[in-house]
C-alpha cells in the first residue's frame, strides 16, 4: 500500500507524475547538451576527476533511530532499537543496519549537524542549497528552488566530462535541484523512470529497444526535412535557431554513443551484484549513481522516498526502509572501494532534517531541524570519523555545530570549487556558491 507525506503526496505519486514534461523540471537532451557547452568554459580542473553522489531521504531520516542512538535515554526518548558496534571502535549504528556496520572504516557521521527549519519544502530547499529560503518561499511552486541547487553549481562550475551530462536527477527530480538563476544550462538530466523497473529505459536518451539505428537515421533524415525553415533567411538572422539544430544533432549522436549506452545501461550489470545491491528503487538507484561517476557524470543526486515516519516509525523503519538502505548504501560505499573510485566519489547521505527526539502518540517521530546526523563517504573524507556530538536525548549539538552551508561549502571543495566562487543573477546581482559556509576540516 502507498504511505503518504504528512502533505498528502505518496511515494507512487511522485513517480507516477511526469516530471521532466513540467516546466523548469530538466531539459531536453538537445537543451543539456547546449548546456553542458556554456558549462565547460568555466570549467575547473583543478579537481577534474571528483564526482558527488548525493542520497536524498526524503521525508527525513530518523537519525536517533540510526546513526545517532541514545541507548541510555528513557525510553520515550531511545525508542524500540538497540544499537551495534561497528568495524571501528566506538562507533555503533543501528542494529537494523548490519552490513553498514561492517564498512564503518569507509564513512565520516556529522553528528554536529543542525538547522532552524523542520518544514518539508523549506528545510528540502535549504539542504539541497545550502541556501535558507527567503521570505514568500512557496514549496508548492515547482520548481521552488530560489537558489541552484547543489548538483547545479556543481555543473555550471565544473561542465561536462565527455559526452555524458554533468549533473543526473533519478528516479524523479526534487523540486528543489533545478538551476534557479543559473539558467536551464545548469539543469539536471532527469531519469524520470526507476531502475528497477523490468523495463527500465531513460526517456529523451536512448532510443526504444525497438528502434535499430537504420530507423533512428531515417528518422534523422525526416527531421532535417521538416525543419528546412532553419535554413531560410528569417532563421539565418536567428543565431540560437541554428544553435539548436547544432545541438540536435549532438542529440543523435548521443542516443548511439557506446559510452552513454554504457553509462545507463544497467542490465549489463551482473544479476549477483544487482541482488547485493537490492532489487528495490533505492538499490538499484545507487547501482545507477556508480555506474554515472563512473562514466563520467559528475554529480548525481539520488530522491528517495517516503522516510516521513510520524506514524508506525520503528516497524516502517524495520521492515521495509532500513533493510534497503542497508542493502543500498553498503554495496555502493563496498563497489566504490573496489573498483578504485572511494577517492573520486564523494558519497553524501541525508534527509531534510532529523526527527523528534520523543516518541509520538502514534509510535512515530516527527519533523525536527535543531538535530540531524550526515553520513559521508570517499573524495577526501577520512572514514571512521565521527566529528561533534548531541546531548543525551539527541535534542540538539553540544558545542561547535555546522549547517547547510557547511556542508555545501564542504561538498564544493572537495570537488574543487572554491566555496566563495559568485554567480550573477539576471539583474547582476552577485550571489556566493555557498552562504558563507566554513569547510569542516575535521571530516577530512
Amino acid at each position: 500500500m502507498p504511505r503518504h507525506f504528512c502533505d498528502g503526496f505518496s511515494r507512487r505519486d511522485a513517480l507516477r507524475i511526469g516530471v521532466a514534461s513540467a516546466p523548469g523540471f530538466g531539459l531536453t537532451l538537445s537543451g543539456l547538451l547546449q548546456g553542458q557547452a556554456a558549462a565547460a568554459e568555466s570549467a575547473n580542473s583543478s579537481r577534474d576527476n571528483v564526482s558527488l553522489i548525493i542520497l536524498f531521504l526524503k521525508g527525513g531520516l530518523s537519525t536517533i533511530d540510526t546513526l545517532d542512538m541514545k541507548p541510555q535515554a528513557p525510553v520515550e526518548f531511545r525508542g524500540d532499537f538497540d544499537p551495534i558496534a561497528t568495524n571501528v571502535p566506538g562507533i555503533e549504528v543501528c542494529s537494523h543496519l548490519p552490513r553498514l556496520a561492517r564498512h564503518a572504516d569507509k564513512f565520516a557521521l556529522l553528528r554536529s549537524f543542525t538547522h532552524s527549519n523542520s518544514d518539508h519544502g523549506p528545510a528540502d530547499h535549504w539542504m539541497l542549497t545550502g541556501y535558507a529560503p527567503r521570505a514568500g518561499f512557496n514549496p508548492n511552486l515547482k520548481p521552488n528552488n530560489q537558489y541552484p541547487s547543489l548538483g547545479s553549481i556543481v555543473s555550471r562550475s565544473l561542465g561536462p566530462r565527455g559526452s555524458v551530462p554533468p549533473y543526473v536527477c533519478l528516479p524523479r527530480m526534487h523540486s528543489s535541484c533545478g538551476p534557479a538563476y543559473l539558467g536551464p544550462t545548469a539543469s539536471p538530466f532527469v531519469v524520470e523512470a526507476d531502475p528497477n523497473a523490468p523495463d527500465f529505459t531513460v526517456p529523451d536518451l536512448l532510443p526504444p529497444l525497438t528502434v535499430d539505428s537504420n530507423r533512428l537515421d531515417s528518422r534523422r533524415e525526416l527531421l532535417q526535412t521538416v525543419d528546412r525553415f532553419t535554413r531560410t533567411n528569417e532563421a539565418k538572422a536567428n543565431s540560437a535557431a541554428l544553435t539548436t539544430s547544432t545541438f540536435r544533432d549532438k542529440a543523435f549522436n548521443l542516443m548511439v554513443s557506446p559510452q552513454t549506452k554504457a553509462a545507463f545501461d544497467i542490465g549489463a550489470e551482473p544479476d549477483a551484484l544487482r541482488r547485493e545491491y537490492g532489487r528495490h528503487s533505492l538499490g538499484q538507484s545507487c547501482l545507477m549513481a556508480r555506474r554515472l561517476v563512473e562514466a563520467g557524470v559528475r554529480c548525481v543526486t539520488i530522491d528517495h522516498t517516503n522516510w516521513d515516519t510520524h506514524y508506525d516509525n520503528f516497524n516502517v523503519l524495520k521492515n521495509d526502509l532500513l533493510p534497503h538502505l542497508d542493502s543500498g548504501l553498503t554495496t555502493l560505499l563496498r563497489d566504490l572501494h573496489d573498483r578504485g573510485l572511494n577517492e573520486r566519489t564523494m558519497v553524501v547521505v541525508m534527509g531534510e532534517f532529523g526527527r523528534t527526539p520523543r516518541v509520538n502518540k502514534d509510535a512515530g517521530r516527527d519533523h525536527w531541524g535543531p538535530s540531524n546526523c550526515i553520513l559521508l563517504s570517499g573524495g577526501g573524507v577520512r572514514g571512521g570519523t565521527v566529528v561533534g556530538e548531541t546531548n543525551a536525548r539527541g535534542e540538539k549539538p553540544v558545542g561547535d555545530t555546522t549547517g547547510p552551508a557547511d556542508l555545501a561549502a564542504t561538498m564544493f571543495d572537495c570537488l574543487g570549487i572554491n566555496p566563495e566562487l559568485e554567480f550573477h543573477t539576471a539583474e547582476g546581482r552577485p550571489v556566493k556558491v555557498t552562504n558563507n559556509g566554513r569547510v569542516i576540516r575535521e571530516l577530512l
